[in-house]
């Protein structure tokens, strides 16, 4: 391996840890996050090459935002970049969540003043982004106009399933609309993965969910359950992690593997942690087979993601030349738009900012990214410490 190598691989390391550490708020804060620090700081990809990949893992089940990280390190360092992206920015909350699945009892986080300020924090981070991208993804009438009617129907009937079909109705919109404003010079990015590699890792994500509840039958073994069951939440449920929880409860709960009572105790924790919702899997592992169930349910539930960023990868480069999937891909990357404002608002707005003193700091946040350009990773730090300063007694 080259030094040039070596020092890409520890630079998508050393920058996904620091997201890890620092992206609270939940998905939509995350794409605001990786924006910030991949595309507006790093250069690493621009803005078109950001929005659609965005737009491919909201086509993909699993989450959307790990999804994201995992496919800017393929494209930065290959394979192991996307393992090492994955790595830096799960491995923070996974740590925490593991060592609260063994102490959960002295723990009493609810109503904790810092986790109201990192939602605060998350409101501005996110809003921040949401300008950033509406001015380059709709950037006319049509678009806009896209992007509102997504975000009432989304705000209205807010499913999975609908914001699938919003999605193909934005792409199939797009492909009448806006396929003769597709641009001639695309800038290609190269991937470290074969096409041959990409049809085989969804061949083994296919074969997997055949064979897994197969062996899990036939082997009364406490990991394989816990792989069975997190590698299927992980291939099948659209939506992110809020979407995953009630079908993880149905799965481990009413069975017994986990009581009710620490199953809403690892949310309110999960809550409470930087980095991706699904490393809820990381404590409920723990809770039903100790740290090797921890590291099996979290390796099972995002297993999938990588496979699916694997196979699908490979082909967008050369889908994306094409004029009439660029179409499709400006009308979905409108609706993208959207949808993640309709997210602004529910619920990353309304669980945040519950009383003047919480909109007071989301002001004062978002002016410091957008005027000040601070970096979203300092903006964390001076959130939680402006949300205890602001409500001191001696403040109000």
């Amino acid at each position: 391996m080259t030094e040039n190598r070596k020092n890409r691989l520890f630079e998508i390391l050393a920058t996904s840890t620091k997201l890890g550490l620092t992206s609270f708020g939940g998905p939509v804060a995350h794409l605001a996050y990786f924006k910030d620090e991949y595309v507006d700081r790093r250069k690493w990809l621009d803005d078109r090459t950001y929005a659609e990949i965005i737009a491919l893992c909201q086509f993909l089940p699993g989450p959307a935002s790990s999804q994201v990280g995992i496919s800017i390190g393929i494209l930065r360092g290959g394979m192991i970049g996307g393992m090492l992206s994955w790595l830096g920015f799960t491995l923070p909350s996974v740590l925490v969540l593991i060592l609260f699945a063994l102490m959960y009892q002295t723990f009493d986080l609810e109503g904790a003043l810092f986790i109201q300020s990192l939602k605060v924090v998350a409101v501005a981070v996110v809003l921040h982004a949401l300008i950033g991208m509406g001015r380059k993804l709709t950037p006319d009438r049509p678009r806009i106009a896209m992007a509102l009617v997504a975000a009432a129907i989304m705000l209205l009937y807010p499913s999975a399933w609908v914001q699938i079909l919003v999605i193909i109705t934005g792409g199939a919109i797009g492909y009448m609309r806006f396929r003769q404003q597709a641009e001639s010079n695309i800038t290609p990015f190269k991937i470290g993965i074969s096409r041959n590699t990409g049809i085989a890792a969804l061949a083994l994500l296919s074969s997997l969910l055949i064979i897994l509840p197969v062996l899990n039958r036939l082997i009364d073994h406490a990991l394989l359950n816990i792989f069975d069951i997190f590698f299927r939440v992980g291939a099948l449920v659209f939506g992110g992690g809020h979407v995953v929880l009630p079908m993880i409860e149905r799965e481990v709960v009413p069975s017994g593997l986990v009581g009710a009572d620490e199953f809403l105790a690892g949310y309110g924790m999960a809550q409470a942690v930087p980095g991706p919702l699904f490393t809820f899997s990381s404590y409920l592992g723990t809770v039903m087979s100790g740290i090797p169930g921890g590291i099996v349910a979290t390796i099972a539930v995002f297993l999938p993601s990588f496979l699916l960023i694997a196979g699908a990868l490979p082909f967008l480069d050369a889908l994306r030349r094409y004029d009439a999937f660029q179409g499709i891909l400006m009308g979905v990357n409108a609706v993208v738009v959207g949808i993640l404002l309709a997210a602004f608002y529910d619920p990353v707005f309304t669980s945040a900012i519950l009383e003047p003193v919480d909109f007071v700091l989301a002001l004062i946040l978002f002016f410091l990214l957008f005027v000040w350009k601070i970096p979203a990773w300092m903006v964390v730090l001076i959130g939680v410490a402006g949300g205890y300063m602001l409500h001191m007694p001696w403040f109000l």
